[in-house]
C-alpha cells in the first residue's frame, strides 16, 4: 500500500505562486502514475493533471495548461504541482493519488493522500 502526504498549501493573493509537495512512503512510489486533483466548496472533485510513473509525460486539464507543472523526483519518492498565477477561483483542497495509468478518471486512482488547503484571496 501507498501512503501519500501533500504539503505546500496555504493562502496567498491571486497571481501568487506555490508549490505542493506530495511524499509517498514507500518505493514502490516509482512503479505508479501521479495525479493531483482539486476540490473547491460546493464543486465536484476536479481533476487538474497526471505525471506518468518516469516522469517523461505530463497531462493538464485545459484551465491550467501553461501556468501549472507537475513533476517527479522518483529518487526522493515525491511528485510536485507548480502553481503559477493562481486565480481565486482555483481555492480548494488539492488532493495527490497514486494510479496504474495515467488518468483523468479519479476511480482510476488506488491511493490518495490527505489533501492541502489551498486558499487564493485578497
Amino acid at each position: 500500500q501507498v501512503q501519500l502526504v501533500e504539503s505546500g498549501g496555504g493562502l496567498v493573493q491571486p497571481g501568487s505562486s506555490l508549490r505542493l509537495s506530495c511524499a509517498a512512503s514507500e518505493r514502490t512510489f516509482r512503479a505508479y502514475a501521479m495525479g493531483w486533483f482539486r476540490q473547491a466548496p460546493g464543486q465536484e472533485r476536479e481533476y487538474v493533471g497526471a505525471i506518468d510513473k518516469s516522469g517523461g509525460s505530463t497531462q493538464y486539464v485545459d484551465s491550467v495548461k501553461g501556468r501549472f507543472t507537475i513533476s517527479r523526483d522518483n529518487a526522493k519518492n515525491t511528485v510536485y504541482l507548480q502553481m503559477n498565477s493562481l486565480k481565486p477561483e482555483e481555492t480548494a483542497v488539492y488532493y495527490c493519488a497514486a494510479s496504474f495509468v495515467v488518468s483523468g478518471e479519479a476511480y482510476n486512482y488506488r491511493y490518495w493522500g490527505q489533501g492541502t488547503q489551498v486558499t487564493v484571496s485578497s
